[in-house]
């Protein structure tokens, strides 16, 4: 390949896009911990978090549940600068480049398939040998990270492909990672079943995402022609 850098699809492909790049994580993240709350498979909300944040923030004298909402709001609007700025680092590479030359030969699945295990592989190291872990045992974690990664990377080609721009990829990332990293992991507390459920290495996400892909994978003809295939 000889495709430089400012070849690839940097075009700003519209307010439509970016908006679903920022809702679709929380669309299938949110229900999942609405779940685990309500049924008292993790509690809400951290006591522990609460406290840090009221010290933090210098909010110790409002309620807490005026301070929550502050916390939520804020993350979710200042820290996605943050978060998108570290993922379009990767997603120059997955998505910027990587998703449509493969798009070209492979189609629409095989370039969400290969592409997200590439990806899942990627983060395997610091996985298996740092801290980037609920805490779940090894094997399990894996599963759930590489099937919620590959079943990700459905909906991350169909935004690239679709949108024609590198962006909708690099808010969505973001987005992904600020509302489950940052906000709702964060606010749940452990139960001890908890971590085999939320986050990157639980089955719930594994369940939602799976869900987003199928409905994605069946939009596929809405596609460039190349890429539609199965």
């Amino acid at each position: 390949f000889r495709e430089r850098i400012r070849d690839l699809p940097w075009s700003w492909s519209g307010a439509r896009y970016a908006w679903l790049a920022y809702l679709i994580p929380l669309g299938y993240a949110l229900p999942v911990y609405l779940v685990v709350w309500l049924t008292g498979l993790g509690g809400f909300y951290d006591v522990d978090l609460a406290k840090k944040i009221a010290e933090q923030f210098g909010w110790l004298d409002l309620p807490p549940n005026l301070m929550l909402a502050l916390f939520v709001l804020l993350t979710a609007t200042l820290g996605m600068v943050a978060k998108m700025s570290r993922a379009l680092g990767e997603e120059i590479g997955w998505r910027g480049f990587l998703v449509p030359e493969l798009s070209k030969v492979v189609g629409f699945s095989g370039t969400a398939i290969i592409s997200g295990l590439m990806w899942a592989v990627y983060h395997y190291p610091i996985l298996l040998f740092a801290d980037y872990n609920a805490g779940t045992p090894a094997w399990y974690g894996l599963i759930c990270f590489t099937i919620m990664v590959v079943a990700s990377s459905f909906i991350l080609a169909w935004l690239t492909l679709r949108s024609g721009s590198l962006w909708p990829a690099a808010i969505f990332h973001g987005s992904h990672n600020l509302f489950i990293q940052s906000i709702l992991s964060p606010l749940t507390r452990d139960t001890g079943i908890t971590k085999y459920i939320i986050d990157e290495f639980g089955i719930g996400l594994v369940i939602t995402t799976l869900i987003g892909a199928i409905i994605v994978w069946r939009r596929r003809v809405e596609l460039p022609r190349a890429a539609a295939k199965f």
